[in-house]
């Protein structure tokens, strides 16, 4: 007979080893825009130190063919998902949702459907990531075409087209927030001020509406969760204002409003402090927001606001493109042209400014992850960084090429970019430009 001691010891060491194989799971994945919880944190251990003894460019364990597009890859269990603007040089006006092997990048499914881009910039392809949940993938296109997807197959289970079902007041740069799944509510950024359906929430088994929120301009901003009061607050970010939410109900907790000074243009989504009780907001033209969550109950409130004069006369932050972050207390980010700097939370004062880290120029931008103490950072021109910042200021340890920047650009002197953010799961690293899907195994 087994005594009630051994017994709870066994069941001590059940409970340890599934905790420990959820969070490996979670490191092994990429699931979402940004990663588990769209975090922007790289969890696996065993990386390499530096690059020292590897080629440069970085070698590749495969490439894939793919279009154009600006949707960074997503990754679950042995599938790598991807959208574009179809197969280059067909002349065929569609978008597609692309799924592929992990491990040897040969192409699982795609599907395509006919898609017009009309009166939007920079109209080279997608910009949302893939969501993959409960065993389906949610798509957003930059039109508006929303589909649910068997990740194992690619079957259509629903599809919507949100141009035809809402009065969307389409943003320059189009639909580009990836869905976010919680709760049973699949939560879209439909843009849709006249229908009182800038964010709406549908049901991932039959895409039908459950609720709807605001009548303000859209955003380019995916939404988030945080902790909050012991609860999962759901935080969307309009063009507008900002709010907390539930997800299941579409009730609002909170709302700030973030009124823009020229024209909605939030891009890189709120940085969450390490207490959670923070939330650093940085817009190109508006310049940088704290906002102070309430711990104890579902409050909100704004601690300062900073802006400076214009782009390029800027003050705090001023961030394009690149998501901001907080390390040990300090905040990080790249500013309007590229520079990164590192602010004081308590004022929003600057401590340190670098200019070398990113190539200098308007919309300068570099995808940032927290790994372990580092960061590691794929910049516009496909370089991979590895780094450390601290009050002190910016370490580079190394460098070297990832991927080729392709996207026309013609505000820069080589004449491209790439601004599509990676995937890291597992120890590898997953990108793409305008013609291959790549992935890098970085093990020591």
């Amino acid at each position: 007979m087994t005594s009630p001691t051994v017994k709870f010891a066994r069941l001590i060491c059940l409970l340890c080893f599934l905790l420990g194989s959820s969070a490996t799971l979670r490191s092994e994945n990429w699931t979402e825009f940004r990663g588990p919880d769209r975090a922007g944190v790289w969890t696996t251990a065993g990386i390499v130190e530096n690059f020292e003894g590897l080629e440069d460019p970085l070698p590749r364990k495969w490439s894939a063919p793919v279009g154009a597009g600006y949707s960074g890859p997503t990754v679950s269990e042995d599938s790598v998902f991807l959208m574009d603007r179809g197969v280059p040089g067909s002349g065929e006006e569609v978008e597609r949702v692309l799924c592929v092997d992990r491990a040897t990048g040969a192409l699982r499914w795609a599907h395509s459907y006919p898609c017009v881009y009309r009166d939007v910039g920079y109209a080279f392809g997608p910009r949302s990531s893939v969501t993959v949940g409960d065993g389906k993938a949610f798509a957003l296109g930059m039109m508006g075409n929303l589909h649910c997807l068997d990740a194992a197959t690619g079957e259509v289970i629903w599809a919507r087209d949100l141009s035809k079902d809402y009065r969307v007041d389409m943003p320059i740069w189009g639909l580009t927030a990836s869905p976010l799944l919680e709760d049973g509510s699949l939560i879209v950024q439909v843009s849709a001020p006249g229908d009182g359906a800038t964010f709406v929430g549908f049901s991932p088994e039959t895409g039908k509406e459950k609720w709807k929120l605001f009548s303000d301009k859209g955003s380019y901003v995916s939404p988030i969760v945080v902790e909050q009061a012991g609860q999962r607050v759901t935080v969307l970010w309009s063009g507008q204002r900002i709010a907390g939410i539930d997800a299941a109900s579409g009730k609002v907790h909170w709302e700030i409003p973030t009124p823009p000074a020229k024209m909605p243009i939030n891009v890189p989504g709120p940085a969450v402090d390490e207490s959670g009780s923070l939330l650093f907001l940085s817009v190109f033209y508006d310049g940088s927001r704290l906002i102070e969550l309430g711990q104890d109950e579902l409050t909100a409130k704004e601690r300062w606001h900073r802006q400076g004069i214009n782009e390029r006369k800027t003050d705090a932050l001023h961030s394009m493109i690149s998501p901001p972050f907080f390390q040990d207390g300090k905040i990080y980010g790249i500013d309007s042209y590229g520079q990164m700097r590192c602010l004081d939370p308590e004022t929003g004062d600057r401590i340190w400014e670098d200019l070398t880290a990113v190539p200098q120029g308007r919309w300068g931008t570099g995808f940032i992850v927290k790994q372990d103490g580092r960061i590691w950072m794929l910049t516009e021109r496909g370089d991979l960084v590895i780094a450390k910042v601290s009050p002190e200021g910016y370490e580079e340890i190394d460098r070297a090429r990832l991927i080729e920047a392709t996207t026309p650009l013609k505000q820069r002197q080589e004449g491209t970019v790439l601004w599509s953010h990676p995937a890291f799961a597992g120890t590898e690293v997953f990108a793409r430009n305008d013609r291959e899907l790549i992935c890098v195994d970085l093990a020591k």
